[in-house]
């Protein structure tokens, strides 16, 4: 999957890591992404890692934030 894909050179700590990918796994389900291979997943996946760089910690408003930055529709 995207995001694990980016995070694995990353500098995060393990912590750090889950909290991001819980984000993007409740986004992805958020906006009803099923296909793991859909282009979406990258483009959510990047703007996740960049909402939690801004210090946000809770992977459900990293999630909101994000699915609302990139105008996704819910499913």
């Amino acid at each position: 999957m995207a995001i694990y894909r980016i995070l694995q050179n990353s500098p995060l700590g393990p912590e750090e890591i889950a909290r991001l990918s819980t984000a993007y796994e409740q986004a992805l389900r958020t906006i009803g992404v099923k296909d793991r291979n859909d282009p979406l997943t990258e483009l959510i996946a990047k703007k996740i890692i960049e909402i939690g760089q801004t210090g946000l910690k809770d992977p459900s408003q990293i999630c909101s934030r994000a699915v609302e930055a990139l105008e996704l529709p819910k499913e």
